[in-house]
């Protein structure tokens, strides 16, 4: 237990706290309860992993993909679904089986050389998506009518203030209730009456007519977004923090997908509403104004301010949590001291990879004439070239007997899964072609 507990820091004071209280009394709970209550005793890291990728630059490339593309890319998001599934069961099924992190079984099972790869790809990774929340927060406060040259910089310093100091939770509700007005994509797609049979059509057939390296790009940034690579770290780590054990493993399995058709539905229908207001009238997107307007047919004139409130909270809540959990991770893959208690003496390297991240995602996202919704897609794609560094890690893991026991990757389930690492390399590959050649 004194391990797991350890183990259980990479995710973060910051990420700890958005489920602490719910998980109170989890197992006395469990051993009383079973069907329904008992699942809703043990929710929270799968639900709260896979909706991670609906923040700033998950909002911007769904929209951006139904503008640019129509429903001719909703097809993607069902493999991607299962994808996000199978990885996510995966990490949470070695956070109750170990007790420990990613991280830390990357460094134990593959050695510090391998943990320094890992831990670059997550480290460039999630600077870029940082990046991305910030400018998030840069075109929310201009959508209010506030310069991001203020806004960002008190952001900043509002969020690293609230983390070192211990306070975060005190707001991070708030930050989470905020990013949930983009339900309201799902009440928009009905109220815009799409055509149905176009939907149905782009869900179920695959289409390649235009396969150029725009193409490529958004259906990277898709995977990107949708499985980025930090979502791993989290929610194995939040399985640890919740002492989820083996015999409770099926609550959490469950969990994990409903987790998943929840987040995988907000993005579809993001898709569908962006699709059905903007791209059938040639309208494409441009700004964080241009996403707004999907939202329309729900709130009318006030659809910016919506959507400029969901941004910002879904921003400000992942520019405090991601810089946080990659410190945490970092620190615990080479040994290093780590907790928001700590003095910068005290933890120099886990404060400050956090200040690093928060100054860079701050600085880029101040810089003039910064193209919004361009930088956004991009570190989307970033995430999704370098995901498979991450998944091969978690597949070996998962499917190592000696670590696993019974407990791990079945035949099929390495298939589907390897499946998923082959597929998003040969895009990766297959952009980089199409980039320089065509």
């Amino acid at each position: 237990m004194a391990d797991a507990r350890a183990s259980a820091q990479n995710l973060g004071a910051a990420g700890r706290r958005l489920w602490r209280r719910s998980t109170r009394g989890v197992r006395g709970t469990l051993a009383r309860r079973k069907g329904l209550l008992a699942y809703f005793a043990i929710l929270g890291p799968g639900m709260v992993a896979a909706n991670a990728g609906n923040d700033a630059g998950g909002i911007a490339t769904y929209a951006s993909t139904g503008a640019t593309y129509g429903y001719r890319l909703l097809w993607v998001m069902l493999p991607i679904a299962i994808s996000l599934a199978i990885v996510q069961e995966m990490c949470a099924r070695m956070g109750a089986v170990t007790g420990k992190g990613l991280a830390d079984l990357i460094r134990e099972r593959f050695g510090v050389r391998w943990a320094a790869l890992v831990m670059l790809a997550l480290l460039v990774a999630n600077t870029g998506v940082t990046i991305s929340e910030f400018v998030g927060i840069a075109a929310a406060s201009e959508l209010f009518g506030v310069s991001r040259f203020i806004s960002v910089p008190l952001a900043a310093l509002g969020v690293w203030w609230l983390v070192v100091r211990g306070s975060y939770r005190r707001v991070e509700r708030v930050f989470l209730t905020m990013s949930l007005v983009f339900l309201g994509y799902i009440i928009s797609a009905f109220l815009a009456r799409p055509q149905w049979s176009a939907v149905w059509r782009g869900t179920t057939r695959p289409s390649f007519e235009n396969l150029d390296s725009a193409y490529l790009f958004t259906i990277i940034a898709l995977i990107g977004t949708t499985i980025s690579p930090y979502m791993q770290v989290f929610v194995q780590s939040s399985v640890v923090e919740k002492g989820v054990r083996v015999e409770d493993y099926n609550l959490t399995r469950a969990d994990v997908w409903v987790g998943t058709v929840f987040s995988i539905s907000i993005s579809f229908f993001i898709i569908i509403s962006t699709a059905a207001a903007l791209n059938l009238h040639g309208i494409g997107i441009e700004t964080a104004a241009d996403a707004a307007r999907a939202l329309e047919p729900l709130a009318g004139r006030y659809a910016t301010v919506l959507f400029a409130t969901g941004l910002l909270g879904a921003s400000l809540l992942a520019a405090g949590v991601l810089p946080l959990a990659t410190a945490y991770s970092i620190s615990e893959a080479f040994g290093f001291e780590k907790g928001v208690s700590h003095s910068f003496r005290e933890a120099p390297i886990f404060i400050g990879i956090f200040t690093f991240l928060v100054a860079v995602g701050a600085f880029v996202a101040i810089l003039p004439g910064l193209p919004v919704i361009s930088v956004l897609l991009t570190t989307q794609v970033i995430n999704g070239l370098l995901l498979p560094i991450i998944l091969i890690a978690v597949l070996r893991l998962a499917s190592d007997r000696e670590l696993m026991g019974e407990r791990a990757n079945g035949r099929i389930y390495n298939v589907a899964a390897w499946l998923t690492v082959g597929v998003v390399s040969a895009l990766s590959v297959l952009l980089i072609v199409v980039t320089l050649f065509w």
